[in-house]
C-alpha cells in the first residue's frame, strides 16, 4: 500500500484539532498518554532547569509545551507542525498561560533549518513515525543535535515497532484489544487503517542507535508500553 503524502497527512490533521486539545487525557489512541506527557515534561525540566528556548516539533494543539510550561514557565517557544489549524490552536492555548515569545512555523521538519545551538529543549511527540526511509531519521536526528545548545536535550514520545516479527504481531494484537475495549471494533479498524496508510514507525533500538550516530552523549528510556515509548537524548556539554 502506498503511504500517504505530506499533503494528505496535513489534511487529516487539519480536521482533527479537537482530539489533540485535551491536556488531561492527551492522545487517547496512545497507551499511557498522560503518564508519558508527565514523564517527558519532568525529565526535560530536570535535565535543563535553566532552559530559555523550546522547539516543539509536530506540536499538534500544544499539549506537551503546555505541560512543560507548568515546570518551566519562562520559555520562549517555537512551534512546528504541518497543520495551520493545529498551530493556531496551540498558539491560542499557550498564549493563554504564557507571556513569553511564541513563534509558529508551518512545515515539514525535513525541509526546515534552524540556527546551530538555538534550543535548550526539543520535544517531538507523535510525529517521527511519519518519517520514511532510514536516511530521513538520520537527517532529522542530526538536525536536532545541531539545533540544540551544548547540554540541551531531546524528548520523544511515539509509536514504535518491535524488532522481531512474532513479537510485533503479539503487540499489535494487544493494541487492537485496547482499542476495541476503548471504543469498539470499528474504532480499532479506523486506527489500524490510518496507521497502515500514514505511518512508518521504527523500533526503539533503531532510534537509539540513530541518536548515538547523530552525536548524542546520553540516552534515556523513560517508559515503554506495547507499541509506544517515551525516551530522550542529551547533547554533550563539550560539543
Amino acid at each position: 500500500m502506498p503511504k500517504s503524502s505530506v499533503d494528505e497527512i496535513r489534511e487529516r490533521f487539519d480536521q482533527d484539532v479537537e482530539r489533540f486539545s485535551n491536556l488531561e487525557v492527551g492522545q487517547t489512541t496512545t497507551l499511557d498518554s498522560p503518564l508519558m506527557l508527565e514523564l517527558v515534561a519532568q525529565a526535560a525540566a530536570a535535565s535543563n532547569p535553566a532552559a530559555a528556548q523550546l522547539l516543539d516539533v509536530g506540536c499538534g494543539a500544544g499539549n506537551f509545551t503546555l505541560k512543560l510550561l507548568q515546570s518551566l514557565p519562562n520559555l520562549d517557544v517555537t512551534l512546528v507542525d504541518l497543520s495551520q489549524p493545529m498551530l493556531q490552536r496551540a498558539c491560542q492555548r499557550i498564549g493563554a498561560v504564557s507571556t513569553r515569545e511564541i513563534q509558529i512555523v508551518q512545515g515539514d521538519i525535513r525541509d526546515l533549518t534552524f540556527p546551530t545551538g538555538q534550543f535548550d529543549i526539543i520535544l517531538a511527540a507523535a510525529v517521527l513515525h511519519h518519517l520514511r526511509g532510514a536516511e530521513h531519521w538520520r537527517a532529522v536526528f542530526s538536525k536536532f543535535h545541531q539545533a540544540l545548545k551544548p547540554g540541551g536535550s531531546l524528548w520523544i514520545v511515539d509509536l514504535v515497532e518491535q524488532s522481531t516479527p512474532a513479537v510485533q504481531a503479539l503487540m499489535w494484537a494487544r493494541y487492537g484489544d485496547y482499542l476495541t475495549e476503548f471504543k469498539g471494533p470499528a474504532f480499532r479498524e479506523q486506527v489500524f487503517g490510518y496507521i497502515a496508510k500514514e505511518d512508518t514507525p521504527r523500533p526503539l533500538i533503531f532510534q537509539l542507535d540513530m541518536l548515538r550516530e547523530a552525536g548524542f552523549a546520553q540516552l534515556e528510556i523513560l517508559h515503554k508500553n506495547n507499541l509506544f515509548a517515551a525516551f530522550g537524548a542529551v547533547k554533550s556539554n563539550n560539543v
